[in-house]
């Protein structure tokens, strides 16, 4: 997935029970949180290694992470923006899995499982994604979100 991990964050936002801002905005950090591993990728390991491996993209640290955080979370009254904050990490975990595959059984297992393998068949692996069928998929979640908001701001 290239672009459309925050308008899926913000499909889900919109999807959650309760519509207020701290749960929409713990939807749209959700969504994007894990992605901050870029940042180590391109400035610090100069991309010696696929960006899934590092621990922002590894299920087993999140699932821990929202086991000790939740009740914490619940105790002060704020279950449903910790709900959305992980609810989009795992979205985000579940749209990696279409085509950039997650190791779902790290730690025990660092496989990259990935649904569609796209080929490198362009110069540019970004171009090959963007060729690539799965990409509809990202159109579509856009199209999903932009049609949400535009619906939205017609209600007002």
């Amino acid at each position: 997935m290239l672009t459309a991990h925050l308008p899926s964050g913000y499909v889900l936002g919109r999807l959650m029970p309760r519509r207020v801002a701290a749960v929409m905005g713990a939807a749209l950090v959700g969504a994007m949180l894990p992605d901050l591993d870029m940042i180590w990728f391109h400035f610090v390991d100069a991309g010696k290694w696929h960006h899934h491996v590092y621990w922002p993209h590894l299920p087993w640290v999140w699932a821990v992470a929202a086991l000790v955080a939740l009740p914490l979370l619940a105790w002060r009254g704020l279950l449903v923006p910790g709900l959305a904050f992980f609810a989009a990490i795992f979205l985000h975990l579940a749209l990696d899995t279409i085509a950039g595959g997650i190791a779902w059984a790290a730690p025990f297992d660092t496989t990259l499982y990935a649904l569609v393998t796209v080929p490198a068949r362009y110069s540019h692996w970004v171009i090959s994604f963007l060729l690539h069928w799965t990409f509809l998929l990202e159109v579509a979640i856009w199209i999903w979100a932009a049609a949400l908001f535009l619906g939205r701001r017609r209600a007002a």
